[in-house]
């Protein structure tokens, strides 16, 4: 019960407005070790109320002081936009019969509505790495003043190359703080950052730092890199989807999937880092309101988003790093639901596949087209030519007269092999045109007839060279 943690009655009232009734393992332990005044390094997946684990404390504790202008209390790093729109969100929602202030600092949105609002002082500060340090060097804010630092997916910090930003920030900030620190694994680069950012942090694990959930059916299905598409589209026809997550690992990659998923008619929208913040919030929206089936996405997606209920999982690209396969389904078979996860798997994939075996312990079922008692991918039309641009028929064949008449070609203007030098010097250049290029049409080099005395056949002209041009040249005087 949350009654035995230690917070006071507002704080209890909210979250029994929120409809929890009892604690998760690490909010069990995590909130105490917090109150108590020690650094955690927790060791937690998404969807285990980790959230929660940090910000019920910090509420609890903030709620008896005051904030300054542009000194925040407190300062809450996260690696991607969506991850800090979720933490505000529970702190919006924890902290509804307290009065603490609150600035969210991400990037895609007005930085001068962010430095109106760290003018009037904060009390708790979510941010991202960059645009802190941008807001910092501009001298919007300043960081002596805070208690609290909870450094969120230090894992995936570490992925997207902000740990130097973050080892910046914690040097801006007083060593007489509290620090937690959480991962979804526990890597020994995040032993050795706790090292650094941490003293003598109670360390919680409540789950084994990759194992996937029991309530998740996964699934193999090997497929040629030609055919990914077409086996993606068969089986999202075959599987009784509510609503789905696809991965790809790069961007580019997400926005052509989901232009042929929407050729296709299917309902999907892209969702990656250089998307506009409003269009990211949007799309969001529409997919956790169902007006959106399917949502194709890079690992920004795979972690922190709450999003219920989701039915599947496509693991379009193989993961790169085999922890992201963990983040990536985990997102399926919540709250005691059954999910079901796809991976297609290219030959090229063999080593990658490999290492998720390896970590999650387990082999994957393997799933043939064949199975799904639909038609073979190869008999479905192909999506690579579909992505690229292609030429029309007639312009393939029927290149423009002006234009191929006008183009010289290196071996037109170049001598036979059998030629040499002496043939060279007794004969004037020539330059042939159109010959054998244009369709439909007798070339011009049997039309017209060249001697010695004539003048080279003018270049540019088209087919109506000036009679005057093609005038045998006056003997010399």
């Amino acid at each position: 019960m949350f009654e035995k943690l230690g917070l006071g009655p507002d704080i209890l009232k909210a979250v029994a407005d929120a409809g929890y009734a009892s604690p998760t393992p690490i909010q069990a332990e995590a909130i105490p070790t917090v109150l108590q005044g020690h650094d955690v390094l927790g060791c937690a997946q998404t969807g285990t109320g980790k959230t929660a684990s940090f910000t019920l404390p910090m509420i609890e504790v903030l709620s008896k002081g005051r904030a300054r202008a542009r000194m925040p209390r407190s300062l809450i790093l996260t690696p991607t936009r969506e991850l800090a729109a979720q933490i505000s969100q529970n702190f919006e929602t924890y902290g509804k019969y307290h009065k603490l202030t609150m600035a969210l600092l991400i990037g895609g949105v007005s930085a001068e509505d962010q430095q109106r609002k760290l003018s009037r002082g904060v009390d708790v500060l979510i941010a991202t790495p960059g645009r802190l340090m941008d807001l910092f060097e501009r001298g919007s804010l300043l960081l002596n003043d805070v208690k609290f630092l909870v450094i969120d997916e230090a894992d995936r910090m570490l992925d997207m190359g902000f740990i130097p930003d973050v080892e910046k920030i914690v040097g801006l900030l007083p060593k007489a703080r509290q620090t937690m620190m959480f991962s979804a694994t526990m890597l020994p680069e995040i032993h050795r950052l706790a090292a650094k950012f941490l003293i003598s942090p109670k360390e919680i694990t409540v789950t084994p730092p990759a194992s996937t959930a029991e309530t998740v059916e996964e699934y193999l299905v090997k497929v040629s890199e030609r055919e990914k598409g077409k086996t993606l589209r068969l089986l999202l026809k075959h599987e009784n989807i509510e609503n789905a997550l696809i991965f790809c690992n790069r961007k580019k990659d997400v926005d052509l999937l989901n232009r042929s998923l929407r050729r296709h008619k299917f309902q999907s929208a892209a969702l990656h880092g250089d998307l506009a913040q409003t269009t990211r919030e949007q799309t969001l929206t529409s997919f956790k309101n169902g007006e959106l089936k399917l949502l194709v996405a890079t690992d920004v997606a795979g972690r922190g988003l709450d999003i219920q209920g989701l039915s599947h999982v496509f693991n379009f690209d193989v993961p790169l790093h085999a922890e992201d396969y963990v983040h990536r389904i985990g997102r399926t078979g919540r709250a005691g639901k059954n999910g079901r996860a796809f991976m297609l798997g290219t030959p090229a994939d063999g080593k990658y596949i490999t290492a998720i075996t390896d970590l999650i312990g387990h082999s994957i079922s393997h799933q043939s087209i064949q199975d799904l008692e639909l038609p073979r991918p190869s008999e479905v039309s192909d999506d690579k030519h579909q992505m690229k641009p292609s030429r029309s028929r007639h312009q393939a064949k029927t290149p423009d007269k002006q234009t191929t008449h006008r183009s010289t070609n290196k071996s037109e203007n170049s001598p036979s092999p059998s030629s040499n030098k002496n043939d060279r010097r007794k004969r004037p250049s020539l330059v042939k045109q159109g010959e054998s290029k244009t369709v439909g049409t007798k070339s011009r080099s049997n039309s017209v007839k060249t001697t010695q005395k004539r003048r080279p056949t003018a270049v540019g002209w088209g087919d109506h060279v000036p009679a005057f041009i093609q005038m045998p040249s006056r003997p010399s005087s």
